[in-house]
């Protein structure tokens, strides 16, 4: 019996490319390709669907009576690819453009890879789609995903639902692991788009169900180094608490001076410290002063290079990944009560009206008296504590509201975005999660950082500019308006919610300020508020100030945490660059620093985001069953999510849950609409859902609508859960 011949479908790709570039300008049927090429009969069906897939990848075109040519050369655009989990995508342009790639036009590009991208016709002459040519950086080198024992091989399938391929391990590379548990993989091969990655297991997590595995999975895969190089422990294990002679007699004196920290109470890097005495003119000086951390951390050394790649401190659930070692951060640089600490102060001159009337930066050294938390001084402020200092803590409060009223006069925008808190047990699971409260005690603290900010900037962007005539090198904050497009969708939003806004012909920040305003008590406040975030630009790090719309600040920087943010450190050595005098127009490397430090933030935030989502995922599935009363955040074609306020959760009810109606997808009023009933259910709606299902892999939680007979039953369950509870503990 004659072998068939195997049917080589790179060897034919190569031979059909050869031959029209051979052939210039000639078209040629698909039949008259195979005669040319050899191609054995027994293949021909098989070449035909080549040729095609070859046209639809922009390799060849199609014209008339289906003769193939070679396609022209394509414009090529680069930019990073956005998947979506139905596995297309989109790549975002160096000039703000969106390409729509195909699953089977990505290549051999991961989700958030930079990539080089042909253009090519869209399906019905709509706009130019594109197909990943070459995969310029790699987002991360590890993929987390969980390892499985095939037959003949082992392979990862990925957490991401955006990464489409499994990842095939050779047993050599598997590093021990076992069927089920997660693992970090490193890509070691990936030439071919229509074969599966190869890759290496370089951590084995451990099972799932293991304490900390769930977030150590998170941490890995948006590749968060949770430890140091080596050469940078050591580094910082030479450093000393001990303050030279000489740097303290240099130094601005103010051990004398009452300061103290208030920071959240699992707190241990303290780069902020405050104080407040009063004039005899009868202003306050209030003092806000910042660990020095640039004078142990030299610039070029192998802790800057560190930091500078981590860009900023991570908080996750159930750990911190310091941008400093521990040493640093938690130790010599943290404003710790009653030692000797180097800072760099702002010393402000303030009216009883917030007014600035004048300020110094200057090097210091402190002595904090004492570390509070935001709740000791809440409990201070309320009347229900006292202690020596607790007249200066009312004295700061009371000033604090006069810098608010004062902000909120100047139109600035107060953002009370919910937040949750997550409490953890002893072996790493959800015990409770709580929405965070905004107390009097934070919004204290959170002016004085705003006012020091604002005058750093200042201080460089007008005072140093107008002694110099010269736009001198810096770190700002910057933040711009909304588009028109984002504002047209926000504005659309809101009337669905029934909140009538007329679009403004100049948006200002006081236009989103009075909208905060109308909404903070009501049902929709996190919804709206969100929707508002969401239409705003991203906040970024650059060297161009373009002021910052959210504050309504024409200049603003971050200074005040140079512990955790590699920008501020930044900023403290511009600040004692120009104290020196050195006042060069030149500072190498700024603004690439900017943006990855922006990066970076983006990357930190996703983390974190995705840590808490997970353990929300994981209390509600603690919860199946149990009603709870929310409001509808969003209408989808395929059904509605439901916000729970009390636990900041959002689920799905799926169109099949809302019984045997044919729902239809209102767009214009975010609504579903039954068909036979009339029945309505619109964004902002109150309705009462059961949680059905709550899949940690899938970071999924679905509920089904209950009805309002039913609704009766849902205060009952809550009630007896919460006894419960209470009583297991």
């Amino acid at each position: 019996m004659t072998r068939r011949a195997k049917f080589e479908g790179d060897l034919y790709v190569t031979q059909v490319l050869n031959f029209l570039r051979a052939h210039p300008g000639q078209g040629f049927k698909a039949k008259d390709l195979a005669r040319q090429l050899g191609v054995p009969q027994s293949h021909y069906a098989r070449f035909r669907a080549l040729l095609k897939e070859m046209a639809e990848r922009g390799e060849l075109r199609k014209g008339r009576h289906a003769r193939y040519s070679l396609a022209p050369p394509e414009p090529e655009v680069t930019g990073v690819l956005h998947v979506k989990t139905q596995g297309y995508g989109f790549v975002l342009c160096e000039d703000g453009r969106e390409v729509f790639v195909s699953q089977r036009n990505m290549g051999t590009a991961f989700p958030k890879d930079v990539v080089r991208v042909r253009l090519f016709a869209g399906r019905n002459g709509e706009k130019p789609e594109g197909r990943v040519v070459e995969v310029i950086e790699r987002a991360r080198e590890n993929i987390v995903g969980t390892y499985r024992r095939g037959k003949r091989f082992g392979f990862v399938v990925p957490d991401d639902l955006k990464v489409q391929w499994d990842i095939l391990v050779d047993d050599a590379d598997n590093l021990g692991a076992v069927s089920g548990q997660k693992v970090v993989v490193r890509i070691t091969d990936w030439e071919d788009e229509r074969a599966n990655p190869i890759g290496k297991v370089v951590k084995v997590l451990g099972f799932p169900e293991e304490p900390g595995v769930d977030v150590a999975s998170v941490a890995y895969s948006f590749d968060l180094p949770l430890a140091f190089p080596e050469k940078v422990t050591r580094e910082a294990e030479e450093l000393t608490e001990t303050i030279p002679e000489s740097e303290l007699e240099r130094r601005l004196d103010l051990r004398d001076v009452v300061t103290f920290t208030i920071d959240p109470a699992e707190a241990k890097d303290f780069d902020d410290a405050v104080s407040l005495r009063e004039l005899e003119s009868g202003n306050w000086e209030l003092g806000v002063h910042i660990a020095d951390v640039s004078f142990y951390v030299k610039e070029g050394s192998a802790i800057d290079r560190e930091a500078r790649a981590r860009g900023t401190s991570v908080y996750l659930v159930d750990r911190v990944i310091p941008m400093l070692p521990e040493k640093l951060s938690n130790q010599i640089c943290s404003l710790q009560p009653l030692k000797d600490r180097l800072c760099m102060s702002v010393l402000m001159e303030l009216s009883r009206d917030g007014e600035l009337l004048s300020y110094r930066i200057e090097e210091t050294v402190i002595r904090s008296r004492r570390r509070y938390t935001y709740e000791e001084v809440q409990d201070i402020l309320d009347g229900k504590a006292a202690d020596e200092y607790s007249g200066i803590l009312r004295q700061m409060h009371e000033l604090s509201r006069a810098l608010i009223a004062k902000r909120y006069r100047r139109g600035s925008i107060d953002f009370d975005t919910p937040e949750v808190e997550v409490e953890l047990g002893p072996d790493g699971r959800v015990v409770e999660l709580r929405r965070k409260e905004r107390l009097e005690s934070h919004r204290l603290i959170e002016e004085f950082m705003l006012l020091a900010n604002e005058t750093v900037a200042k201080h460089v962007g007008i005072h140093l500019r107008e002694k110099t005539g010269e736009e001198l090198p810096f770190v700002y904050r910057v933040h711009e308006r909304p588009s028109t497009e984002k504002m047209a969708e926000f504005l659309q939003l809101l009337r669905a919610f029934g909140v009538e806004a007329a679009p403004p012909s100049n948006v200002t920040p006081r236009f989103f300020q009075r909208l905060v305003e109308r909404v903070r008590d009501q049902d929709v406040a996190d919804i709206v508020q969100d929707a508002m975030v969401r239409a705003m630009m991203k906040a970024r790090y650059d060297v161009n100030n373009v002021g910052h719309f959210g504050l309504n600040y024409a200049f603003y920087t971050h200074f005040t945490s140079p512990i955790r943010r590699y920008p501020d450190l930044l900023v403290h050595r511009l600040l004692k660059r120009y104290r020196r005098g050195a006042l060069s127009t030149r500072y190498n490397g700024l603004d690439e620093t900017c943006k990855l430090a922006s990066r970076r933030e983006i990357i930190a935030m996703e983390a974190e985001r995705e840590s808490v989502k997970l353990k929300q995922v994981e209390f509600m599935a603690q919860h199946i069953g149990e009603r709870f009363r929310g409001v509808i955040a969003r209408v989808v074609p395929f059904g509605i999510f439901v916000h729970i306020p009390d636990y900041v959760v959002d689920g799905l009810v799926h169109i099949s849950e809302l019984g045997d109606d044919y729902f239809h997808y209102d767009a214009e009023r975010f609504a579903l609409v039954g068909e036979r009933s009339g029945r309505v259910l619109r964004l902002g709606d109150r309705v009462t859902v059961e949680v059905t299902r709550a899949d940690k892999n899938e970071r999924i939680i679905d509920f089904r609508l209950v009805e309002e007979s039913e609704d009766g039953k849902a205060a009952r369950d809550r009630a007896r859960k919460r006894r419960s509870r209470r009583q297991k503990r």
